[in-house]
């Protein structure tokens, strides 16, 4: 299964089971989050990939560390490593890595050409 599809199905598993089963609707949480509910509806739906500052935002949301969102055994090493790294991050803190990681991503694109 595609990794982004696997992230979508783990936020809407995570929504509709919040609150003990009773669940969040899309537009409450992207309220909650300060998102635009059709973000949260693309995620789900896999058409829009969720930045780690949004996994980071949902995993704090839903208490549940960012590995809950993709499947066991896909997340490399370094990346899980990464990620716990991350945990407890301050927002500013988080966007600046996702900027450094985009970054340097740009960078190894452009060696490849």
């Amino acid at each position: 299964m595609e990794v982004t599809k696997y992230v979508g199905e783990k936020i809407k598993e995570f929504r509709t089971s919040y609150g003990g089963g009773k669940g969040l609707s899309q537009e409450e949480l992207g309220e909650k989050l300060k998102i635009a509910p059709n973000t949260v509806s693309r995620w789900e739906n896999a058409t829009y990939k969720p930045k780690l500052v949004d996994l980071d935002k949902l995993a704090n949301f839903f208490k549940v560390p960012i590995s809950a969102f993709f499947p066991a055994g896909e997340a490399s090493a370094p990346l899980e490593g990464l990620m716990r790294a991350a945990e407890g991050l301050a927002q500013d803190d988080i966007d600046a890595l996702t900027q450094f990681a985009q970054i340097k991503s740009a960078q190894n694109q452009l060696k490849k050409k």
